[in-house]
């Protein structure tokens, strides 16, 4: 019998290019606060984004006060346009999408509400006629995706804030 079969092998080997192309599984985020609340109307992307705070260590509180960082979220909304159209015929080929979530952020110590953020996506896709269920699954499905992906920017931008309550402790 031998130690080192194919299969083995093929692991191993595997297993060193990752190491050496530098892949590392995402991680918890570094945030600096473990208080946050949350303001404005409830978008699509609230919830997940609750969920992801609350797996990084940071409670979502209901009074202000207890807070050391303020999130207001503003607005969020979708577009789809034309991007591409068939010869002579004029019949849809391509069409892009667009989703973009607006914040800001704030200490509860200060008075002032940071810049107005907005995060977006944006995703190409085929279109085709005789397809219709298949391609509007493919548009809900890309749309989902960019709300992780803006869920995923707001907390590496959430990552850079220092508020000055942790900053003391």
């Amino acid at each position: 019998m031998r130690f080192f079969s194919l299969p083995r092998l093929y692991i191993l080997l595997l297993t060193l290019a990752l190491a050496a192309c530098g892949f590392e599984l995402r991680g918890m985020a570094d945030l600096a606060f473990h208080n946050l609340y949350m303001q404005g109307p409830t978008l699509t992307i609230s919830k997940p984004l609750k969920r992801s705070l609350a797996v990084n260590g940071v409670t979502v509180v209901n009074d202000p006060e207890k807070a050391e960082l303020m999130l207001e979220m503003m607005s969020e909304g979708t577009e789809k346009r034309i991007l591409s159209l068939s010869g002579k015929v004029g019949v849809v080929r391509e069409f892009e999408l667009l989703y973009h979530a607006s914040f800001r952020i704030r200490e509860p110590s200060s008075e002032l509400w940071g810049q107005v953020q907005t995060v977006s996506g944006r995703r190409d896709f085929s279109y085709d006629d005789s397809e219709v269920l298949a391609k509007s699954f493919e548009e809900l499905r890309l749309y989902q995706d960019m709300r992780d992906d803006a869920v995923r920017e707001i907390m590496r931008r959430l990552i850079v804030q220092k508020p000055k309550k942790a900053a003391a402790n």
